[in-house]
């Protein structure tokens, strides 16, 4: 983060006594910082402490007479290496998704080329509502970075979802978002290093599989593919060629991805046979472990007779193992292949040993337990994770963040290790 130049935008909400914290834990990493507080924000921070701790005049007005000379909204959005939206207001991210400009801090946000990072906070039924939602779904789409919002008590006496991300959250979201700027930039402005994974082929597994049990019913599990699809964005914007086989999602496909949509576990180990070679295979998939042996091909019917009603009997088989497969040594195992473990108790410990006994390189381990995921217990379907990163050199605890930034961050440590001359295959 040293050197970095980072804009902050801090919209008018209580959350914006953290952006005082938030100012000063980044300039203590190094990070230049120049804000930009909208009108309603200056009701809860003053300019002068914000330019206080941040060390240079605060921007307030989009026609200030000395700094528009120079179109200064332009400059501010063009001289950052990331722009930070903290606290997000929910009348700010409508604005954004729809493009307005009539404010300083919309013009700076609408005329961005950097990355945008944001982090809302709101009253939990504003979060809620579908207009706010639909506002989100916008934004991400567009490559916005989304950290939280927490769950809890909110200044407006409700609980719920709504609270801004705490500074320790927040900071690590934004190195992992400059870590994979500088990534996609190169450190030194080097053409060559502008993408660190052009020339390389990911191949990412998505979602569920639905293994059937008639023509109507299937057994699946909670994943709604969020993860996977969030990893192989990330991969794609470092400059790989992706290759996404997803099982059903309702997900939209992720900008710049080859998707290939299958619906067993079968059909999704043959669609990752066929899609190598590849560099990397990042295995996010929750893929079932059981199928029917023999579905039916009509629908199974309820049996007449006295309650309780004798339920039919399935025998199930176990599905082929796709990490295991793609893990396995020869040559065309790819040179880093990384496994997700979905586990409900003793998280690391399950992991460690799934690691080694599948064979591949790292695993990336969650809690789907109702506890998990800080005690929310939606990790599967949830905008947030909570993951493990082990590897064969030990555990990293990982703080809790949206999936868009653990899939940033694991994106941004595969093209390092990738990067390195002297790394052809990473062994088990």
């Amino acid at each position: 983060m040293n050197g970095s130049r980072i804009l902050l935008i801090v919209a008018g909400g209580i959350a914006a006594y953290k952006s005082l914290e938030l100012i000063r834990r980044l300039r203590d990493r190094g990070a230049q910082v120049r804000c930009v507080l909208t009108p309603a924000a200056t009701h809860f921070v003053t300019p002068l402490s914000v330019a206080a701790l941040s060390g240079h005049p605060v921007h307030e007005a989009l026609f200030d007479p000395q700094t528009e000379a120079a179109m200064g909204h332009i400059r501010l959005s063009r001289e950052s290496d990331l722009i930070v939206v903290a606290p997000a207001t929910a009348d700010l991210l409508a604005r954004m998704a729809t493009g307005q400009a009539n404010d300083l801090a919309s013009a700076v946000l609408l005329a961005a080329t950097a990355p945008i990072l944001i982090a809302p906070s709101m009253n939990p039924q504003m979060w809620a509502h579908p207009a706010t939602q639909a506002n989100l779904a916008t934004l991400e789409s567009r490559g916005v970075i989304r950290v939280g919002p927490g769950t809890g008590d909110t200044a407006c006496g409700e609980e719920g979802q709504g609270r801004m991300a705490e500074v320790p959250v927040l900071i690590e979201a934004i190195a992992t978002a400059l870590a994979a700027n500088e990534a996609r930039a190169g450190s030194q402005g080097d053409p060559e290093q502008a993408a660190p994974l052009c020339g390389r082929h990911a191949l990412v597994t998505s979602g569920p599989t639905h293994e059937p049990i008639d023509p109507v019913r299937y057994i699946a599990n909670h994943s709604s593919g969020r993860q996977g699809h969030a990893i192989a964005a990330a991969l794609a914007r470092l400059g790989a060629r992706v290759t996404l086989v997803s099982g059903p999602v309702t997900l939209a496909d992720p900008e710049g991805v080859s998707v290939v949509r299958v619906t067993t576990a079968r059909e999704m180990l043959a669609a990752c046979q066929a899609a190598l070679p590849a560099d990397i295979a990042v295995c996010a998939a929750a893929v079932a472990d059981w199928s029917v042996a023999a579905p039916a091909s009509q629908k199974l019917k309820k049996a007449e007779g006295p309650t309780p009603v004798p339920a039919p009997v399935l025998t199930l088989e176990p599905n082929p193992d796709i990490l295991a497969t793609l893990a396995a040594p020869g040559p065309r195992r790819p040179s880093l292949v990384v496994g997700f473990a979905a586990e409900t108790e003793a998280v690391v410990d399950h992991a460690t040993v799934k690691r080694r006994r599948k064979g591949c390189d790292w695993i990336v381990a969650n809690d789907v337990s109702a506890q998990g995921n800080g005690g929310r217990g939606d990790t599967f379907g949830g905008r947030q994770n909570t993951v493990h990163l082990i590897t064969s050199s030990g555990c990293e605890d990982w703080p809790t963040m949206d999936k868009e930034a653990v899939a940033a961050r694991l994106a941004t440590r595969i093209a390092r290790i990738l990067a390195d001359p002297f790394v052809r295959k990473v062994g088990p």
